[in-house]
Parts: C-alpha cells; sequence; structure tokens
C-alpha cells in the first residue's frame, strides 16, 4: 500500500482555520484534514519510529528518533481525540493538563512525554492569526503559549 499523498500547506492550515472557526460545528472533512496534517507536519519535524501517536479515526503517525519496532505495539503509545489534539497542536492546551486526570490523552512507554515537540509550529501560527484576525487575540492560551508570546518560550 503506498503511502498517503502529504497535505499541501495551503489545504492544511485552511482546514485548521475551519475547525478553529467552527469547533464542534467543524465539518467533518476540516477536522480530520486538520488532524492529518498537524500529525504529517509534527512527523516531519521529528522524525522516527519510537513513539506511535494515535489520533482515532482520523489519523496515527510514528515520531521521535531512538528504539524502533518492526511488528505489533510500539515502545510507546500516545492517543487521543481529535479536539483534544488539535488543542494540543495550536497551544490551546499544555502537555501537563492533557494529561492530567480528564485531559484526554492517554500516554504510555518510554518516550511518551510528547511536551517537548508540542505545539506544532505552522498550528501555533495559524491560531494566532485566526485569532488576531477574529479579535479574539488571547482566547484559548495555555500558559506556555502566553509565555511564547512574551519571547520567553522555547520557540
Amino acid at each position: 500500500m503506498a503511502p498517503p499523498r502529504p497535505i499541501p500547506i495551503d489545504t492544511g492550515t485552511a482546514a485548521l482555520r475551519g475547525w478553529l472557526t467552527e469547533r464542534e460545528n467543524a465539518t467533518r472533512t476540516d477536522r480530520a484534514t486538520a488532524v492529518r496534517f498537524t500529525l504529517q507536519v509534527l512527523a516531519e519535524e521529528h522524525p522516527g519510529r519510537s513513539v506511535e501517536l494515535r489520533v482515532p479515526p482520523f489519523g496515527a503517525v510514528q515520531l521521535i528518533a531512538g528504539t524502533t519496532h518492526t511488528r505489533g505495539t510500539p515502545p510507546a503509545v500516545v492517543e487521543m481525540t481529535a479536539e483534544t489534539w488539535l488543542r494540543l497542536a495550536t497551544g490551546e492546551l499544555s502537555w501537563a493538563d492533557g494529561c492530567a486526570p480528564g485531559g484526554g490523552i492517554t500516554a504510555s512507554g518510554e518516550r511518551s512525554n510528547l511536551a517537548d515537540v508540542l505545539p506544532v509550529p505552522i498550528a501555533r501560527r495559524t491560531a494566532r492569526a485566526h485569532a488576531a484576525d477574529t479579535g479574539a487575540a488571547d482566547a484559548g492560551r495555555t500558559d506556555a503559549g502566553a509565555a511564547d508570546a512574551a519571547g520567553e518560550g522555547p520557540r
């Protein structure tokens, strides 16, 4: 089976803006494309096979260099809903809050902590541009996002 064709940046960011605008009322196509695009970008930026990130029913990627596997369950698995993933990818939800009870993230195994690779930069920029365009520049920003906006963040 051939790997899926990469999602172009303009298509991915348009879907992400659609989700940002409509949230729970976003079309399934926008939600699926936004999830797949942000997973694609994260896997491109952090290649490897030691962690499997699952966002059912829309996608899964393997990422982070280190221990690899060829069959069965990878050494680390992270799973969450599409809503939780998109909030993490855009910086609206911190990794710590997502891992807290009721936060929506299930993570197991070594290297399953993705705090150092999130949010996804293009998703964060798209969310900030969308917020600025809609007059909600500070809406939904985590403490980490606010620190980054002030030039104090890691990226």
